[in-house]
């Protein structure tokens, strides 16, 4: 048989929607191409996760499907016929996807099978699981576009926001505290999504109280590429467990993370050597719930500005 003539591997891969879990799945991902010698990539999932790994050199299609742009069951009916079919997600939806897709092997991740470990670590032991391998998991991966050139400033990076719930944020006058304490020797810029406008407008309006002028206010205003290439030239960055946190633990940026209701364990920067973690010992940690069920918020509320500022030097 002439090499020449095989055709490379079709596989269709549903990558997670939510930016800090797509981050974490990076991993597998690399370990899934690796995995066989010439393959095609197809990648179905939200337009946020789908712009981060669009670049990978063997992505050659994406579907997106999110609130903005629904994806017809019955389109899936078209898609063609692959070779190999991954699902990361183990919602409803995605079974219904499987069943529908025409693949001839077929594997979806399901939570309950990984319940322990970093959340990198049940990623890769899925697709380990799937393929019959043992792949270490590897680091995390971003693939930047149109990269920015290091700014001569230091720059500190705020990150109020939370995607996932209020229960996870910290207080945006906590995070102007920093900013004002720091300004002298940092430019700062603030992060967020559409949704956390109100957040970083009020660290604005505390900053410019105070006199402060050398800040930008990004938040609402950048792609996942845009957002990418920003913190990449951050000298250190604060935030909660969050997508951006994944994204710089992907560039080793010194990050500081304040966990509240979020288990470290399942969701810290992955291999960032230069990472430290912010979290108080309650007794109610890790509840995982989007909004504080005991109403008190204390996981976070106990967290003070200068416990992080004092924590910075250790990591620069």
């Amino acid at each position: 048989m002439n090499r020449h003539n095989i055709k490379p591997i079709k596989a269709l891969i549903e990558i997670p929607n939510w930016l800090g879990d797509c981050v974490m799945f990076t991993p597998a991902f690399d370990n899934i191409i690796n995995y066989y010698n010439d393959i095609e990539v197809t990648i179905l999932g939200s337009s946020t996760s789908i712009e981060l790994i669009q670049n990978h050199p063997k992505v050659s299609k994406t579907i997106t499907i999110d609130s903005e742009n629904k994806f017809s069951l019955k389109s899936y009916t078209h898609l063609g016929s692959f070779d190999v079919y991954f699902s990361s997600r183990g919602s409803i939806r995605a079974k219904i996807i499987k069943f529908i897709i025409d693949a001839t092997d077929k594997y979806q991740y399901s939570h309950a099978k990984y319940p322990r470990g970093h959340q990198v670590e049940k990623y890769v032991d899925f697709v380990n699981d799937c393929l019959n391998t043992n792949s270490a998991p590897g680091s995390l991966s971003c693939y930047l576009t149109n990269a920015k050139s290091k700014e001569a400033s230091r720059i500190l990076g705020i990150n109020p926001g939370a995607s996932y719930g209020s229960a996870k944020r910290w207080y945006p006058e906590q995070f102007a505290k920093i900013a004002i304490e720091l300004s002298d020797n940092f430019d700062i810029m603030i992060f967020g999504g559409a949704d956390e406008l109100e957040f970083a407008e009020e660290i604005e309006s505390h900053l410019i109280k105070n006199n402060i002028s050398n800040y930008l206010n990004l938040a609402g205003k950048t792609s996942i590429s845009e957002l990418t290439n920003y913190i990449s030239n951050l000298d250190i960055f604060i935030t909660g467990d969050s997508g951006p946190m994944h994204i710089a633990a992907s560039l080793n940026i010194p990050t500081i993370t304040l966990f509240g209701p979020t288990d470290p364990i399942e969701t810290s920067q992955w291999k960032n050597q230069h990472s430290i973690i912010i979290k108080k010992s309650l007794d109610c940690q890790p509840c995982m719930k989007r909004t504080c069920p005991l109403k008190h918020h204390n996981c976070m509320k106990l967290i003070e500005a200068r416990e992080v500022i004092n924590s910075i030097s250790k990591i620069i």
